[in-house]
Formats: structure tokens, C-alpha cells, sequence
């Protein structure tokens, strides 16, 4: 009798299984828990992305969507012109569970407004929409700067996004893949959410950015290569991308080992427009724990006009290890802060503890300071007392850093404790500074911190593993965003002052050879596998320029997310196109 009670259970589960399988179709409500049917779907949403293309509306309802792919803007080729919403989670909808979604093409991948409970696991959200770029090697064009200084009517929407929550709570975002596009995760108005082992990298924008979104936890993923806005010795502005973003009044949050290198900025925190009108709130109490933030063209981590706790961070080869303007009871605790031209700098801040940190090769070390005048059209400055004010700077050490500190502009510094070795200048101080003591700086300091007791919310205890390429010279941005290592290109590093052009062939496992040569004669030629060179001189042409080499090897997916197998011609090309 058992075995028959157990073979008729199965059978239901099995009916019931079968019974929950669908095909996607465009304008599909699911109210119920589906497993969608292994397929590949090219669904075309609506321009108007207030009318998806699926919606999911209900209480405790899972969407399995069985690896399935999802593909929209069939009648587009590029990102910019994507088009349309994919998934929307309705508004009020609770315990929804999204999982083994492949979706690209659109504008945005999947929306969750006012719901709580919300899983997203194991998705491929990667190509969809990002921004044509117009800055190149030579020139950056102002048109790519990004702003995110108002979101109350979901402005951050302009710039699409795999997965945008808005008034979520309590949700899971977790193993999911987005590389390709320009923002990933973008949250406002979140609370109590938990980003834990994605991998967003290599987007044109934003890796993880918070809006008004406080008591959230973002641990161990792969945010690197989130970047734009950068020419290796040419400029170095980072247009505002970032890894992580941090904007309006997003507090009590704790970011905890998760790699966000190459990008714009590593971390990037505002305290947001109402601060700056009122003077008040901030993005506070933050906890930047274990992170690391290096090979940011900008600054490894920025916070401003807030208070925070940086703890145990890695800052390497930024412009700024840390830049934190108007900073206020804050907290720089044992961080490796290597090789940048400032490790620390702060403007108009007040009540600093800067302690435990290791400074190496920084052109400075710590750099603080203020200046004269505020701008007119800050509230902040007429509401509250910006001055420079109260550091106690301990048990620091420098080693082989040209300037250990620069201080002017500031009132009362306590130096306690802090070694120096192989340091060029130790001090170098400026005008307008009061109460300044170094008289113990040269005696031993033992100090030691407790264990901060958030980290035992944390189930991780490391970052992941680095997998990407090490340094800014290997941040290479196409006129789509960051090259991203898996498909065979040919790159322009340098003109020299011969007039030599000298190009990286850079790519995945495979061999190239010269297919077509127009404008251009070779001067020397590397080999045929991956990476190589070629050293080329322009020859008279007023037309374009171009060298065409062909690829025989393996398969690999291009730049617009495509697999390009064997049986496809592939080639790949510089081209320069005459002045106009």
C-alpha cells in the first residue's frame, strides 16, 4: 500500500508539474507558480515601458524559466536602441521567486515595484541597453557624463537597467550574470535587501546603485570593469560610473568583500541633493568593510558630505585612494592604500579618525585642507560650519611615499604614533593651521580594534577570487563600453612621434592573419596567436584608414552578446575615418 501511495504522489507531482507548463507569450499574466518550457523566445515588448511584455502579479508564486531565452528588440541591432520592459513584478505582489531567466534586448530586464520578499537566483540578464559612447582615445566627448542626482520619478530610468526594484523590501539577489549593458542592479527606496555572489561586470555605468535605500546588505560580488569616461595617459574621468552607488540619504547599509576594481569610481557616495539644500541627513552610518576598490581612474572610494566607517578596504593605482569632501565623524580604519597619487584627501572635514592604515608609494599620503569660500548655490554651507576641523591621525604607516602628510586650512590634528619609512617629506604644512601637534608622532602607538558585530550578519568572510586583468592599462573602452577580454580586437595604444601607430591584437584562443590593409603599410607584425602586435605607417590616403585581420579559432561572443561559432566569417578591424 505504501509503494502505491507513493507512486500515485508522484504521479500528481508529475501532473501537476506538466500542468504549470507554459510557452511566453507577449501580454502573459502569471498568477501562479510555472516552469516555462525550454525555448528561445523573441518577444518584442511595447516602446512604452510602462506596458510589459510579462507580468507576474500575486502572493507566492515561483517562475522558473527553465533557461529559456528571452530576447527582445528583434528588429535592432544596437544597444542604444533597445526598447521596452521584459518582466514586471505588479505592485503589492509578495514572495515572488524568479530563477534560470535569460533575458536580453530590452531596456529593462525585470521591474519590481512595491514588493516584498522578492528572489531573483541564477539569471543571465546580460546586452541589453546601454549609451553609444562618443568620447575616444584622443578626445572625451562631454555628452557620456551620466548624472544621478534626482530619482523621486525614476529618472535613473534613462539609462536602463537588468534589474530595477523600486519600494522592494526584503529581497534576494543572488548568482545572477549581467556584463554588456550599462547598470545592473539599481535600487530605490530599498530596505532590508541582500545582494550576495553576482557578477555584474564590465557594464557601461553602474555596477549596484542605491537611492534613498537604507538597512541593505551588499556582500561577495564581482562589480569590476564598470566603467566609462577613461583613455590610459590621455584622461582619466570616469564620467560617473561606478561600481557601487550610493546616492540620497542611503544609510545604515553594509558593503562587505566584494571586488570593484577598474571601475569609475570603486564606491561612489553622495549624501544627495536634499543635504546639500538643507544641510541636514547625509548617506550615514554606512559600513565599507573588506572591499576591494583598486585601478579606479577616479577614486577608489568617495564619500562626501556624509558619516561612515571604512574599514580593511583595498585602494591600489587610483587618483584618490579615498576622497572624502566634507566628510564628518567618520572613521579610515586599516586599509592597504598603495601606489595612488593621494591615499586619503579630505576637504572641510571635521571629527576624522584616520588610524591602522597602511600608505605605500602614494604620491601623498594624507592630504587634508579647505578653502576660502564656498559656492554661492549651496544650502549646506549657510546652514552649518564647514570648517576644517578635528583629526586625530595614529598608528598609520608610510613606506616610500613621497609626502606622508599635507595639511592647511585646518584646525587641530593630532598625530599620534604613525611610522615612516623611506618617506621623502614626513610633514608639509600650509597656511591658515592652528593646533597642530605632532609632539607624539614619533612614539609607538599599540592599538587594536574590536570586531565590528554587523559582520556576523555576513556569511562571507573574503572577497572572490580575482579573475579579471590586473591594471588601468587594461581598461579599454570601445565606443560601447569596456572591453571585456572575450572576443578579438584590434586596439590603437599609442602614436608615436614618428608617426608609427601601435596596435594590440588582444582576444580569445584562436589565430589571426592580415585579411586587408587600406591606408596603411606594415611595418613590423607580431605573431599570429593571442595577445600580438602590429607597428603600421599611414601612407598618403584622404579617405579611411583601415586594417582588417581575420580570426580562425574557437568560438567566442562578440561584443553585442552574439555567438560567432566556426562557420562565421569573422572578421575584426580598426578604422579611422578622415577628419572631417
Amino acid at each position: 500500500m505504501k509503494s502505491i501511495l507513493i507512486f500515485i504522489c508522484i504521479l500528481f507531482s508529475a501532473s501537476f508539474l506538466y500542468a504549470n507548463s507554459v510557452d511566453l507569450k507577449a501580454g502573459m499574466v502569471i498568477k501562479t507558480s510555472v516552469i516555462v518550457n525550454a525555448n528561445i523566445y523573441q518577444l518584442n515588448a511595447s516602446a512604452n515601458i510602462k506596458e510589459p511584455l510579462l507580468v507576474i502579479d500575486g502572493n507566492d508564486i515561483t517562475v522558473d524559466f527553465n533557461h529559456s531565452i528571452l530576447q527582445g528588440s528583434n528588429d535592432k541591432v544596437r544597444p542604444d536602441e533597445f526598447y521596452g520592459l521584459s518582466v514586471l513584478i505588479k505592485k503589492g505582489s509578495h514572495n515572488i521567486v524568479i530563477k534560470n531567466a535569460v533575458v536580453h534586448g530590452y531596456k529593462v530586464a525585470i521591474l519590481a515595484d512595491s514588493v516584498s520578499g522578492l528572489t531573483i537566483d541564477n539569471c543571465d540578464l546580460s546586452y541589453n541597453y546601454r549609451q553609444h559612447l562618443l568620447s575616444n582615445r584622443e578626445h572625451e566627448d562631454e555628452s557620456d557624463w551620466m548624472s544621478y542626482h534626482h530619482n523621486e520619478n525614476d529618472e535613473w530610468l534613462r539609462y536602463g537597467a537588468a534589474i530595477y526594484l523600486k519600494n522592494c523590501s526584503k529581497a534576494f539577489i543572488t548568482n545572477n550574470m549581467v556584463t554588456g549593458g550599462q547598470c545592473a542592479l539599481m535600487m530605490t527606496q530599498c530596505e532590508k535587501t541582500e545582494v550576495a555572489d553576482n557578477n555584474f561586470s564590465f557594464n557601461s555605468g553602474i555596477g549596484i546603485g542605491l537611492y534613498r535605500s537604507s538597512n541593505n546588505k551588499v556582500y561577495h560580488n564581482r562589480l569590476d570593469y564598470n566603467v566609462r569616461g577613461y583613455s590610459d595617459g590621455k584622461y582619466k574621468r570616469g564620467q560617473d560610473s561606478a561600481g557601487m552607488l550610493v546616492y540620497e540619504q542611503s544609510s545604515n547599509n553594509i558593503f562587505a568583500f566584494n571586488t570593484a576594481t577598474h571601475s569609475g569610481d570603486g564606491f561612489f557616495l553622495w549624501a544627495g541633493q536634499t543635504t546639500m539644500d538643507t544641510g541636514e541627513g547625509g548617506c550615514n552610518d554606512n559600513f565599507i568593510y573588506g572591499n576591494d576598490f583598486s585601478y579606479a581612474p577616479t577614486n577608489g572610494v568617495e564619500v562626501t558630505f556624509s558619516r561612515n566607517l571604512i574599514m580593511k578596504n583595498i585602494m591600489k593605482d587610483c587618483d584618490y585612494g579615498i576622497w572624502g569632501g566634507y566628510s564628518f565623524d567618520t572613521d579610515i580604519t586599516d586599509n592597504v592604500i598603495d601606489s595612488n597619487r593621494i591615499g586619503i584627501g579630505i576637504e572641510h572635514g571635521q571629527d576624522i579618525n584616520i588610524a591602522l592604515n597602511g600608505f605605500t608609494g602614494n604620491q601623498t599620503g594624507i592630504k587634508i585642507w579647505s578653502r576660502e569660500k564656498q559656492p554661492d548655490d549651496w544650502g549646506y554651507s549657510k546652514k552649518r560650519n564647514t570648517a576644517s576641523r578635528n583629526y586625530w591621525m595614529a598608528a598609520n604607516r608610510f613606506t616610500s611615499d613621497h609626502i606622508a602628510f599635507d595639511v592647511m586650512g585646518t584646525d587641530t590634528v593630532v598625530f599620534s604614533g604613525n611610522t615612516k619609512l623611506m618617506v621623502d617629506q614626513n610633514y608639509e604644512f600650509g597656511d591658515n593651521i592652528d593646533n597642530i601637534d605632532t609632539t607624539r608622532d614619533d612614539e609607538f602607538l599599540d592599538m587594536e580594534y574590536q570586531k565590528d558585530e554587523r559582520l556576523k550578519s555576513i556569511p562571507d568572510s573574503s572577497m572572490p577570487a580575482a579573475i579579471v586583468p590586473q591594471g588601468k592599462k587594461n581598461i579599454r573602452i570601445t565606443e560601447w563600453g569596456p572591453y571585456d577580454f572575450r572576443y578579438p580586437l584590434i586596439w590603437l595604444k599609442d602614436i608615436d612621434s614618428n608617426g608609427l601607430y601601435h596596435f594590440e591584437i588582444l582576444g580569445t584562443k584562436g589565430n589571426w592573419e592580415l585579411d586587408k590593409i587600406n591606408g596603411f603599410e606594415i611595418a613590423n607584425k607580431g605573431d599570429g596567436s593571442f595577445p600580438s602586435s602590429i607597428l603600421a605607417k599611414k601612407i598618403n590616403n584622404t579617405g579611411e584608414r583601415s586594417i582588417r585581420l581575420k580570426f580562425t579559432g574557437s568560438s567566442f561572443i562578440n561584443i553585442f552578446g552574439k555567438l560567432q561559432d566556426k562557420e562565421t566569417n569573422r572578421f575584426f578591424e580598426y578604422l579611422e575615418s578622415p577628419p572631417h
